[in-house]
């Protein structure tokens, strides 16, 4: 099966395979220099069109057959979702509308002097599957910061909230009440069309993305700080301002990182808890700040978003006992010790990838740029030179590989952002990207309410019994 997948991915990038169509889609720049939604709303009868097209020559074939295990294996593998934004290859990892981080890092906008994707040009990559101009991505930071104000109410939510509340819970809780100025929810109460659901969709979309911001920063100012919150700057980027509000504004090389980190945390494709829970609430027309309060709730779990805080407990813990500038000797055997206590090499491994993960080698490449020098990466690039070799000894791994959680603790926590609890909520404001893409493009294409088929164990057994 997964072959096959492989080679349905792969012919999804050829020009030749989807000429005429790709081209409109997916080609390297807009036609013209138009707005985000001008753009859309040229691409949405297209892309029915592809999608007729494909069900039409495709729509009866199968992916391969399902197996009992998969059912009991939290669905691993399972073909069951459709997600434009972004595809996870075995080998390559993440590619975002087909091109690879690197690509990315190339090819997308970046701020005057800066080095580093802007998430906004992601954003609109995701959206269109086409490469923005800069005047597009300045218009779009220009929107967004216009859309940053949340509501008095909201604040008055987030100031009540004791600061022992975990910075996650604020979040969720914030980014639903946001529903209160849905403009989705309204015009689904007045009766829109379902050929218009796309357009208050993406005004939701839009107003979520752009107030995030101040919600993590009120959060963290409220949580770890004095509570007092400085203005979005509408002549910055949305990375700056977030930067700002978080009190790190004045340092270029975090704003640097902040880019970076909500580029490459965007979207994951869409069976991870945190992407597949936004397009199943925003399946029964959930609005996307109810749709994405239910991907925030998902990503808050240990299992999902909580993994880099875990590496930088871990990795501290080791510099503790082990000293810092330690042998690759001592190293190797606390990788050990921590293998036969029955626990796990934090930042290694994943349920799909079978490589290192691209969205580490970008972290590493950054740190290598920026803080050569600092122990906890050094400790790092240590870690990863030795741990891959041992988990393939051991037998702990289909993939021994680090991921892009095994770098990023590190990184905030040289500029200064030490408060682990809060790191799930820069996970969230970046993963607002790709959910909000994808409902989005649902809405647009008419995507129905997902209700897949459950079994018991009872009635696995009697279906096999039966078929004896």
């Amino acid at each position: 099966m997964a072959a096959s997948l492989r080679s349905i991915v792969n012919a999804s990038r050829s020009p030749f395979v989807r000429a005429g169509v790709a081209s409109a889609r997916f080609s390297s720049t807009a036609p013209k220099q138009s707005t985000l939604k001008e753009r859309l709303a040229e691409l949405i009868p297209v892309e029915m069109e592809n999608v007729k097209r494909v069900r039409v020559q495709h729509g009866k074939k199968a992916f391969g057959p399902v197996q009992v295990d998969q059912l009991y294996g939290g669905m691993r593998g399972l073909p069951a979702l459709i997600w434009d934004g972004s595809v996870l290859d075995a080998e390559e990892g993440i590619r975002f509308r087909g091109k690879s981080i690197p690509e990315c890092q190339e090819l997308l906008p970046k701020a005057p002097g800066g080095s580093e994707p802007l998430p906004e040009a992601l954003f609109w990559l995701l959206v269109t599957g086409e490469i923005p101009t800069q005047e597009q991505v300045a218009g779009l930071s220009r929107d967004w910061a216009a859309r940053a104000a949340i509501p008095e109410f909201v604040e008055e939510i987030l100031d009540r909230c004791p600061p022992t509340l975990h910075p996650m819970s604020q979040f969720s809780l914030a980014v639903t009440a946001l529903n209160h100025d849905s403009a989705f929810a309204k015009a689904y109460q007045d009766g829109v069309s379902k050929k218009e659901y796309w357009g208050p969709t993406f005004e939701d979309a839009m107003d979520l993305i752009a107030k995030l911001p101040n919600i993590a920063g009120r959060i963290y100012r409220n949580v770890f700080g004095d509570g007092k919150l400085p203005a979005i700057d509408p002549r910055r980027d949305y990375s700056h301002n977030l930067a700002t509000l978080l009190g790190f504004g004045d340092d270029e090389a975090f704003v640097e990182l902040l880019r970076l980190y909500l580029t490459i945390h965007s979207d994951h494709e869409g069976g991870n808890v945190s992407a597949h829970a936004g397009k199943l609430v925003g399946s029964a027309l959930s609005d996307p700040f109810l749709a994405f309060g239910a991907s925030l709730n998902g990503l808050a779990g240990p299992l999902h978003g909580l993994a880099n805080q875990e590496v930088l407990i871990w990795l501290r813990k080791m510099q503790e006992k082990i000293g810092e500038n330690a042998s690759d000797e001592a190293v190797r055997e606390y990788v050990w010790s921590t293998l036969k206590n029955g626990q796990v090499v934090p930042g290694y491994g994943h349920a799909v990838l079978r490589k290192t993960d691209p969205r580490y080698t970008a972290q590493r490449e950054f740190a290598l740029k920026h803080l050569p020098d600092s122990p906890l990466f050094k400790l790092v690039a240590q870690v990863y030179n030795i741990v891959p070799n041992i988990l393939l000894e051991a037998g702990k791994a289909k993939n021994p590989w680090p991921n892009v959680d095994a770098h990023s603790g590190v990184l905030l926590s040289h500029y200064g952002l030490t408060q682990m609890q809060f790191y799930t909520v820069l996970f969230g404001v970046s993963r607002a990207f790709g959910v909000a893409a994808q409902l989005i493009w649902d809405r647009a294409l008419g995507a129905p309410l997902e209700r897949p088929k459950s079994y018991s164990s009872a009635a696995i057994e009697k279906m096999f019994r039966d078929r004896a």
